[in-house]
């Protein structure tokens, strides 16, 4: 299957010799070993207080350092690495490539997405034709957020939403911003919440408060047939839950 082109994607080049250990510095993965070899990785940004602002790649190939980034999030996510840049010597530019994605066998200089296998590879200024791979089954399927989508700035916790699954966070590399508040959330003896996939069986809009037995329980949000992600309080979810006039209930992942 030839690949698509993402048009709701941004890429920014990342240049000067302080490039890579700003990221490192910044994001909740570990992005060094990007200083040796071409390669790709997922990462986070958080606020302070540990909460998520923006997920990007960070992507090294043919030579060049840059970020792969939702448009949803990019332009308050390039104020605040502008903000943070301070005296490094790192400069940050668009860079006039487009980002192309696609299921089976990767073009030459594809890099395989790092979140999960179901993503299939992504490629930088290769040619790709019109939007055709249903993205939102394959994330459902997969329990994969997006930003903007399940992926809520200001809002959202890396654990609650998977980020250790997916690839996204690295325990053992070190400072960055939000980092001692996720460290903590990791050494607690379970999650309250989180991201889940549900079953879901009526009509609800994303966004719909679900409810169990009455009570507030999460959040329904993207759909695709009848599955759904949804962002649950754990203790409430254990049975039959409703949103709008839909009927959920949990479907674990068998993997």
């Amino acid at each position: 299957m030839p690949g698509e082109i993402a048009t709701d994607r941004r890429l920014w080049d990342i240049s000067g010799k302080d490039g890579l250990h700003f990221l490192q510095g910044l994001v909740s993965n570990d992005v060094r070993p990007l200083e040796t070899s071409d390669g790709i990785v997922w990462a986070a940004l958080l606020s302070p207080q540990g909460k998520y602002l923006a997920d990007f790649f960070v992507v090294r190939t043919g030579g060049r350092l840059f970020i792969d980034i939702s448009e949803r999030v990019a332009e308050p996510t390039l104020r605040r690495l502008t903000m943070y840049r301070l005296r490094a010597d790192v400069q940050i530019a668009p860079l006039d490539l487009s980002v192309v994605r696609g299921l089976g066998e990767a073009p030459a200089g594809a890099l395989p997405d790092p979140r999960h296998p179901a993503l299939g590879w992504r490629g930088y200024g290769l040619d790709g034709g019109a939007p055709e791979v249903d993205w939102d089954a394959i994330r459902v399927a997969h329990l994969i957020p997006e930003s903007g989508l399940e992926l809520i700035p200001d809002d959202s916790y890396l654990l609650e939403s998977g980020f250790e699954r997916l690839h996204g966070v690295d325990f053992r590399k070190g400072c960055y911003v939000g980092q001692e508040v996720t460290a903590r959330m990791k050494h607690k003896t379970e999650l309250r919440k989180g991201l889940v996939r549900v079953s879901i069986s009526g009509e609800a809009p994303f966004g719909a408060e679900i409810t169990a037995d009455g009570k507030p329980a999460g959040t329904l949000f993207t759909r695709s047939g009848d599955r759904a992600i949804a962002h649950v309080r754990h203790d409430r979810a254990e049975g039959e839950m409703r949103a709008g006039e839909a009927i959920l209930h949990l479907d674990p992942l068998a993997e």
